[in-house]
């Protein structure tokens, strides 16, 4: 893997980390609507850095999530399609709670959203470190 690609790799694994830390800070002061957009970016910024271990380079959201559907879940079956499912979920969510005036968020959903967005990132780090 050239360089740069690993240094890109790198900081958008880093940057979905920070996101879902944030995520929790979000969900600690009570701020869900905040919250549910960190655990969108958790997602969305773990998938870049797939789309950078694969040679797939977009700033598109959707793009980029039917890259991933495509590829991962239907194509070459490497992901569960439940790892769809909760991004796809994760991106609703954060439309809803960034674009919405009438949300209203439930604790225990963002608690769920949250640990899925864990395991999101954790499964798509093991696999491009796995891979390398």
């Amino acid at each position: 893997m050239k360089p740069h690609k690993e240094i890109f790799i790198k900081n958008f694994l880093e940057k979905a980390n920070i996101a879902l830390s944030d995520a929790r800070k979000n969900i600690d002061n009570n701020s869900l609507l905040n919250a549910q957009n960190r655990v969108y970016y958790t997602i969305f910024y773990s998938v870049a850095a797939l789309g950078y271990s694969e040679n797939f380079i977009t700033s598109k959201h959707t793009q980029l999530m039917g890259w991933f559907n495509k590829k991962f879940i239907h194509e070459e079956k490497i992901f569960d399609k439940v790892l769809f499912k909760i991004y796809e979920k994760a991106y609703r969510n954060r439309m809803e709670s960034d674009y919405s005036y009438t949300i209203h968020v439930d604790i225990n959903e963002v608690m769920q959203n949250f640990k899925d967005a864990e395991l999101f990132v954790k499964t798509i780090e093991n696999y491009i470190k796995n891979k390398s």
